[in-house]
């Protein structure tokens, strides 16, 4: 499902240069759930921002259910990503303008996909226990309601392929157990999944858990 070949980012700080991601190698099987954890700093948010195609790799490449994703040009990677990836990002990137029930299906609306919409959306946000939220504005919601609102979009297109960046973060113990009981379940249906957390309490849902530091996997 996700093949990762010599992975490299780097930055630049001032006068320093920084490798968030160094020469890295992953391979993830069709179905599996992968954790990966790693302090502060050591690559993770890049390593995943990279695999959803928001960044751009300096060298390497990243194949998704055996497409070369990394070279296709930024509109198909886009179409690719909406299409088959769904995106847990850290920070919060619902918009502004469009109540949650709008932010949730916003990915079924870019695809114009025929169907039920308001039943895919309906199912999602009960899932996630921010039903009574569809017609709410998103600067209404404390910062776990969107963090679950974020996840709904995610799981829009019932993606072939889940990345997600700390989605339990903000979240109290009971909802994080709901979340990572939903993902066990999709997991089940099929979804790959990525996941970064901090939360060592949840890596028990999972089938691997992999260490990142310095951009690179620790053996």
């Amino acid at each position: 499902m996700l093949q990762i070949t010599n992975l490299t980012k780097k930055y630049h700080r001032g006068e320093h240069e920084v490798c968030a991601v160094d020469n890295l190698n992953l391979h993830v099987k069709q179905g599996e759930f992968v954790h990966i954890i790693g302090h502060s700093g050591s690559g993770k948010s890049t390593l995943l921002s990279l695999t959803a195609g928001l960044l751009t790799p300096d060298s390497g490449e990243i194949r998704i259910a055996g497409e070369a994703f990394s070279s296709l040009p930024a509109e198909k990677r886009a179409v690719f990503r909406n299409q088959h990836i769904g995106v847990v990002p850290q920070m919060p990137t619902l918009l502004a303008s469009l109540n949650i029930f709008d932010n949730v299906a916003l990915p079924w609306y870019l695809a114009k996909r025929d169907g039920d919409v308001s039943g895919r959306v309906y199912y999602l946000l009960e899932e996630l226990g921010i039903r009574n939220l569809a017609e709410s504005m998103p600067h209404t919601l404390s910062g776990g309601e969107i963090r679950r609102a974020l996840i709904a979009r995610a799981l829009m297109m019932e993606p072939e392929l889940l990345l997600a960046d700390e989605p339990t973060s903000d979240l109290d113990p009971e909802r994080t157990a709901e979340v990572m009981q939903l993902f066990q379940q999709i997991n089940k249906n099929g979804t790959t999944l990525v996941v970064v957390t901090h939360e060592l309490d949840t890596l028990s849902y999972g089938d691997r858990v992999l260490e990142l530091a310095g951009g690179k996997f620790k053996e």
